[in-house]
């Protein structure tokens, strides 16, 4: 068998090093480039690439051996573009994020139903006060997107009591959800919602989805949470449906255009919580333990995991 060269680009590459170079994987060379000026003259050589995708985008057309783009990361919209090449297998990681974004979905949900940051200023004033609250048990989540992040979210969310409700493209049943509907019965849902979750990807049924059309038929009060592509909230359109009350409260781990701008609106709105894009992390032993798995599917001629249909988007 021949060897493959596998190029490394990601802020994480002597950790990918050192984990794959113990993997010991057969036929394997491995060479890693850490800025693009290191990367220009390796690029040629590579067959495979284990790589951020922002970092492999300026890349591929110097690519010629290329067969294979395995991300480091769940999103890969940057290379789905008309503007990209497309003749290459390209894999995301997936199943290593539902715990990480379950975590910041109820972590944040907790504290705002339990009034944890109303408390934490009282604490600072020296001021006793009991807020009322509704508990999670019997309200209702719904959650855009049942793949594997979406079910170990509505998991979660039956864990707490809650009903729980999904959207997907499909409208198959799955794992941790009451109802699965497909998105054509998204306004009918979103009028049952107390909480409302998107993880969806970037595609062009998704673009804009949250528009002031679709905030009007959402249940008044409802707490919005973004941690898919910030492509799937007009940002003109949510200020308006957080400052009618339409909408109670928003969290957005993503957004359309990132890092977002000093002079954005979104920083100063009081009802908004804004995170920069951390909601779930690509732990490079979790992303090498796909590679590796993947690799001997790749070596072996087999379907590699977590493949993406560049039409699709996903």
């Amino acid at each position: 068998m021949s060897q493959r060269t596998l190029l490394l680009l990601s802020q994480d590459n002597a950790h990918y090093q050192r984990l794959l170079q113990a993997a010991r994987l057969p036929h394997l060379r491995i060479l890693r480039a850490d800025s693009p000026s290191e990367a220009e003259p390796l690029i040629g050589e590579a067959h495979i690439l284990l790589a951020e995708p922002a970092r492999a985008k300026p890349l591929l057309a110097l690519a010629h051996k290329l067969s294979w783009v395995q991300s480091s990361y769940a999103g890969v919209d940057v290379l789905l573009g008309n503007d990209c090449r497309h003749d290459y297998q390209l894999t995301n990681v997936r199943g290593i994020f539902g715990p990480l974004m379950s975590e910041y979905v109820f972590g944040h949900l907790l504290s705002l139903t339990r009034h944890l940051p109303c408390y934490q200023e009282q604490q600072a004033q020296q001021h006793w006060q009991s807020h009322p609250y509704q508990g999670l048990k019997g309200r209702t989540l719904l959650v855009l997107g049942t793949g594997s992040i979406g079910q170990h979210i509505a998991q979660t969310g039956k864990h707490f009591g809650m009903r729980v409700l999904g959207v997907s493209r499909s409208g198959h049943e799955r794992a941790g959800f009451d109802e699965v509907y497909q998105l054509a019965a998204l306004n009918r849902v979103l009028g049952q919602s107390d909480v409302i979750v998107s993880v969806l990807p970037a595609t062009r049924e998704t673009h804009h989805l949250f528009t002031r059309e679709r905030f009007e038929h959402c249940k008044p009060g409802a707490i919005l949470f973004n941690v898919g592509r910030g492509s799937a909230i007009h940002t003109q359109d949510l200020l308006a449906a957080l400052a009618s009350g339409q909408l109670a409260q928003a969290v957005l781990d993503v957004f359309e255009q990132e890092p977002l701008p000093a002079d954005s609106t979104l920083w100063s709105t009081p009802n908004l919580i804004i995170t920069p894009h951390n909601s779930a992390y690509s732990f490079p032993k979790d992303v090498a333990q796909i590679f590796v798995r993947n690799y001997i599917r790749f070596i072996d001629g087999q379907p590699l995991d977590g493949r993406i249909d560049f039409d699709k988007g996903y």
